[in-house]
């Protein structure tokens, strides 16, 4: 059996990546493939015990490190349990967040640095990348409005501060551009139905499907 395709989806808050999720597991879903659609952290029942420490809560509650630590955990948790059985069997996982995020919000925006996150990496994961990376911008300011009007209590990243998702921004299309074979930036800024078609324009172009 061929092994599956990993694909991730990364952005700020409120760049719409889940809803571009569920629209893209539609559409290879009606094309035929098998699909298992999760998101991080969480996507497994380890990690989201660890997701409910990272996402609520105040904003200083942990320090960079212990986060990135926890990321790491939950990411471990995920894979052997979620991701890489999936793949085994031939479907194509679509991830909701992966380690990009952790660089992002952890090695750029609290200030961990790239050669810790980088380090964490190689020891939890290893050499194992995704097929494609799926990176939807939009203006900090835009996705924090969306991110606002959304319910719920997980909201202890979307309190950090504009300053910090500025940066956040600026990280995500500073890792697209440092890998372009892998990262591919989508401007989430359309219409939804505008977003969804770049993205299966995107899987065609680097992966044959849908």
């Amino acid at each position: 059996m061929a092994r599956g395709r990993f694909i991730t989806f990364e952005g700020g808050e409120g760049a719409g990546k889940s809803t571009q999720l569920r629209l893209l597991t539609d559409a290879l879903a009606a094309a035929g493939v098998d699909v298992v659609a999760t998101r991080e952290p969480g996507g497994s029942l380890g990690a989201e015990k660890i997701r409910k420490l990272l996402v609520t809560g105040e904003p200083g509650r942990w320090d960079a490190e212990t986060e990135a630590l926890l990321h790491f955990a939950a990411r471990r948790d995920h894979l052997t349990r979620t991701i890489w059985p999936a793949l085994e069997h031939g479907a194509w996982v679509l991830c909701d967040r992966f380690a990009d995020s952790t660089m992002a919000y952890q090695g750029y925006g609290q200030g961990l640095g790239r050669q810790h996150v980088e380090d964490l990496y190689r020891l939890v994961v290893g050499d194992f990348v995704p097929d494609l990376t799926l990176v939807i911008d939009v203006p900090a300011e835009h996705g924090l409005k969306r991110a606002d009007a959304r319910a719920g209590n997980e909201t202890r990243y979307e309190r950090m501060g504009g300053a910090f998702h500025a940066r956040l921004r600026e990280a995500f299309l500073d890792i697209a551009k440092r890998e372009p074979q892998r990262c591919v930036v989508i401007d989430g800024s359309g219409a939804v139905d505008s977003v969804a078609g770049l993205i299966r324009h995107a899987v065609q172009e680097k992966l044959g499907r849908p």
